[in-house]
């Protein structure tokens, strides 16, 4: 990050002095624990323990042991021991406290809810965030029985657990906690209190975080507004509150805002604090940011040499301030083409950040990837690659440390900034191509980087925790494991010289893993790290693996273009072939239906490529031109085809793309696809092959659900979740729900399907004659929490048939560069555009919650997100079929919408996935499935075997594409 941000999040004091005898005593007891309390923020931790000490000698004489007295001194000491780091004898004596005030002032005072609030603050501190929950809970509701909720240190206890929400990043319960302390203390305190504008400020940084500059906009402006009138506009609250406001629009895009604010914070900055101080030299170097990325480039120059010029007076070489200035600097040089100058620049700010940081830090990383960029830019590919390794080394361990611990929100972020090291590694081999030189190690490291971004990352992670879950033990040790990851994150976030315990926090680390690798199966197997050599060991003669990757071409200019690649790996390779395809608007332009009728869109989309003229409406080039043709010379003597798609490719039957015929080939030469050449096996990574589906150990049942009635019937609904029992109350209701959708994405109604009731009533049968015991959820009661409730009290049903509407909606609308992510136009990321909201299937009732309707408090709003899906237990489902899955969309476009979906039962635990890509007519649907299962079932034929041999007699009965290429199986 370029820009020094100033967020300040408050906390308030921490204990409640009780005013309950008075005598002398008593006021000789609390002046010594405010002696302590002014030493230990004097940091003289010894002297505050030696008086503390004292004042608690007075209370033993005085009151005894089990006194509220006494209980007061072991609080402080607690405090004393908090503050100076030693968190073993904090939680010690804030354990002593809480109980000493239990017995004696019993558990419903406001000083047993300050220790309960207290001991909170420590477990968060320690990264035991699940513990201080409960611990802040309880206080809040001491406080909200005893004091009311319009009490000052009943707001504490809301702000404090939403700020702990934050540190979750829950940022669902995160809100509404935020606006309860800020109308709390607008009411209690009044709008021009610093308190009320500390909520505005934490308020506005949680929007921030979130993209949402529009909410946090206001709140900023509110904040600085009271600044100014109670602290002055000479006060550093007041310029640091305009600063982060001039980043915000910085951000936004809004930069005739941004020049004004950044010069009056650095007009104050120097007034108040003069020209030599650090914070000076941070007003120096955003605006040099800003000059920097309008372009202004002999503007910025003179701001960062003065910023670093200050701080290495006032801080010396080895602060982490100064080491921006050089890095900066580089940055800047190299957008001048000054080549020259970058290099040493970069050199010295990696050689302080490994000397200050270390190596684990991730602006470690980032030193690596500025010197690969000018060495790449060089064609100094000899310097370039061992830095490429040693950054995708260290990428990766921090991949898998963070998945077990960061919330999905937070997962989901990381994965946006660590898809960028892909587009990186993809844009300097493409740029290689082109200068016709040689792609070195690079095809290696992409293909790594595809298993672990698709393979481990998109998938794995999330599964290792559903899987260590599986009892309270698990569960314990899980929760252990995260807290130390945690610690850790935040230790190898500070300077070297000031991290504490890490050798100790690594081995309790490992040993918590080790727990859940010999307590969980399939543990072990699911955190594996997986290579491209361990891809290829398990290919077999005539057999290759294609990982596809997507990308953003900005090297070694910055462009609007989006690639699409293809990493081929074969038995005999010495490492992956990289291979260009196409342009992602290149696909786009295939996939517009320009006003026609499904029907004929999906009809001339796959129709038969290079006969003479192009598909009827698509004058640019088949899809085989684009897509295949040049893989096909690296494809000879290959028959089984295992692929992992990416982006626009998932919204795509690869099998059903017609080939062009050979002269002379005849007629049936013509009307041959690409399933006529090759087995085709669709996967989410290709790292399945080497870490396959756990066997399947499941009860013989299925459960189909169609004829579903999506208007909301709340009797009728409850009435048909009673037949669940307690299956209900054990499944878990998603934090990320349909709420958190982007509402501008929803409107109009989801029709009822008939045909959908005819197909489940048709199916039922076949798979009783074939020994399954089939459920049949229809009308109201196929509720989400029926759905939810599968896989809960006994084993997942072996089928799972869901015929109903999908929704997938597009990716986010690019936002304009952003500087903070060095200009490449990254979507701002906000809950809304989590890619597991983006995707679902519509249950009973859900006609409400999609049309903005409050749902009833408790209940399920019928609107079934792919996280949702994700966080169920589906270990025991063999066959997952969605055969209505209707995009709701005109065209067949999205990104990574229907990989939502893929990704959300294969986390989940089922084996296959039989989806639409659009809404297959009636007729040839029922057919479909029907012909499936009789071959699955009846004719003892493999699910991919049964799939394959179905599509085919569909393409001899239904010539059209539409009617028969709409179901894909991904394993």
């Amino acid at each position: 990050m370029k820009h020094l941000l100033s967020l300040l999040l408050f906390f308030l004091p921490t204990l409640l002095w009780a005013q309950d005898i008075d005598s002398t005593a008593i006021r000789q007891v609390d002046s010594l624990i405010q002696v302590s309390r002014t030493l230990t923020g004097q940091r003289q931790y010894e002297q505050a323990l030696a008086v503390n000490a004292e004042a608690e000698r007075l209370a033993l004489a005085g009151w005894g042991r089990e006194s509220a007295v006494y209980g007061r001194c072991c609080f402080n000491r607690g405090r004393v021991f908090y503050y100076k780091g030693d968190k073993t004898n904090a939680e010690k004596w804030y354990l002593e406290s809480s109980g000493i005030y239990e017995k004696t002032v019993g558990k419903e005072h406001p000083e047993y809810a300050w220790s309960l609030h207290n001991l909170g603050l420590l477990y968060k501190t320690m990264g035991y965030y699940e513990q201080a929950e409960s611990l802040y809970l309880e206080a809040k509701a001491i406080r909200e029985k005893v004091l009311g909720k319009e009490h000052a240190d009943y707001a504490t206890s809301v702000a404090n657990l939403a700020n702990l929400y934050y540190a979750m990043g829950n940022y669902e319960k995160a809100e509404p906690l935020h606006l309860e302390a800020k109308a709390i203390r607008e009411k209690v305190l009044g709008r021009e209190h610093p308190h009320y504008a500390h909520s505005l400020n934490n308020l506005a940084i949680h929007y921030y975080e979130m993209g949402n500059y529009e909410k946090a906009e206001p709140l900023y402006l509110e904040a600085i507004a009271i600044r100014e009138k109670v602290l002055g506009k000479e006060h550093p609250d007041y310029a640091s509150g305009i600063e982060n406001l001039a980043i915000l629009y910085h951000d936004m895009g809004n930069f005739e805002k941004v020049e004004p604010l950044y010069l009056e914070a650095k007009a104050i900055r120097e007034k108040v604090l003069g020209k030599e101080h650090p914070d000076y030299a941070t007003s120096l170097n955003n605006l040099a940011v800003f000059y920097d990325d309008m372009g202004s480039y002999e503007k910025a120059e003179p701001l960062y040499l003065e910023a670093k010029s200050i701080w290495e007076k006032a801080l010396g070489k080895e602060n982490l301030d100064y080491v921006s200035a050089p890095n900066n600097l580089a940055n800047l040089y190299y957008e001048m083409g000054n080549y020259e100058k970058v290099e040493p620049l970069h050199l010295e700010a990696k050689a302080i950040r490994e000397k200050v940081l270390g190596k684990e830090h991730p602006d470690y990383v980032a030193s690596l990837e500025n010197l690969i960029r000018l060495y790449e830019r060089q064609s100094r590919f000899l310097d370039s690659e061992p830095l490429q390794e040693e950054a995708f080394k260290l990428s990766q361990t921090r991949a898998e440390n963070a998945t077990s611990f960061l919330s999905e929100y937070e997962l989901a972020k990381y994965i946006t900034k660590f898809r960028k090291s892909g587009f990186d590694l993809s844009a300097y081999l493409l740029a290689r191509m082109n200068a016709e030189a040689q792609p070195g190690i690079l095809p290696a490291l992409a293909y790594d980087h595809a298993l672990l971004y698709k393979g481990f990352i998109m998938s794995a992670a999330s599964r290792l925790n559903s899987s260590a879950l599986t009892s309270p033990e698990t569960a314990e040790i899980n929760l252990r494991l995260k807290a130390y990851r945690r610690l850790l994150a935040a230790e190898y976030a500070k300077p070297i010289a000031d991290r504490n315990g890490v050798a100790e926090l690594e081995e309790e680390a490992n040993l918590a893993e080790k727990e859940l690798t010999r307590s969980v199966a399939g543990y072990a197997e699911a955190k594996r790290q997986v290579k491209w050599q361990d891809v290829k060991a398990v290919l077999k003669p005539s057999t290759a693996a294609i990982e596809m990757v997507h990308f953003k071409v900005y090297f070694p200019q910055n462009t609007d273009s989006i690639m699409y690649a293809a990493l081929l790996l074969l038995p005999g390779s010495s490492q992956p072939t990289f291979i260009s395809l196409f342009e992602e608007k290149q696909l786009d332009s295939l996939l517009q239906t320009r006003g026609e009728r499904r029907a004929d869109y999906v009809n001339n989309l796959y129709a038969i490529a290079d006969r003479g003229a192009k598909p009827l409406g698509h004058p640019k080039k088949s899809l085989y031109e684009l897509l295949w043709r040049p893989l096909e010379k690296e494809l000879a003597g290959v028959q089984t085809i295992y692929y992992a798609p990416s982006g626009l490719l998932h919204r795509l039957n690869l099998g059903a793309i017609p080939v062009p015929p050979s002269p002379g080939g005849g007629q049936e030469a013509e009307d041959e696809t690409l399933s006529d050449h090759y087995q085709l096996v669709e996967m989410g990574s290709t790292r399945q092959l080497v870490v396959p589906h756990p066997s399947v150990h499941s009860e013989n049942t299925a459960m189909l659900f169609g004829g579903i009635q999506y208007e909301m019937d709340s009797i009728a609904m409850a009435q048909a979740n009673l037949s669940l029992g307690s299956d209900v109350l054990l499944a878990s209701r998603g934090s990320l729900s349909f709420a958190n959708a982007d509402s501008t994405l929803r409107g109009g109604a989801w029709s009822y399907l008939k045909w959908t009731d005819k197909e489940v009533t048709a199916l039922e049968p076949i798979l009783k004659t074939a020994g399954i015991q089939a459920g049949v959820r229809k009308g109201f009661s196929a509720t989400e929490e029926s759905f939810k409730a599968m896989g809960t009290g006994r084993p997942s049903p072996r089928v799972l048939h869901i015929a109903t509407h999908g929704y997938f909606f597009p990716d986010p609308k690019t936002s304009p560069p952003n500087p903070l992510s060095g200009g490449e136009g990254e979507p701002t990321f906000r809950l809304s555009d989590h890619p597991m909201l983006r995707s679902g299937l519509v249950l009973a009732g859900g006609n409400a919650a999609w049309q903005g309707a409050i749902t009833l408090e408790g209940r399920e709003d019928g609107i079934l997100t792919a996280y949702e899906i994700s966080q169920m237990n589906l270990s025991n489902t063999e066959l997952v079929v969605l055969s209505a899955c209707e995009t709701g969309l005109g065209d067949i476009q999205g990104n990574e919408g229907v990989y939502g979906l893929q990704r959300a039962f294969k986390i989940a635990g089922a084996k296959y996935l039989i989806m639409s890509l659009w809404q297959v007519p009636d007729q040839e649907t029922s057919v479909f499935m029907t012909t499936f299962y009789k071959h699955w079932l009846t004719d003892k034929q493999p699910i991919p075997d049964a799939f394959r041999t179905t599509q085919q007699e569909m393409r001899e009965r239904f010539i059209n594409p539409y009617q028969w290429a709409g179901f894909v199986l991904v394993e």
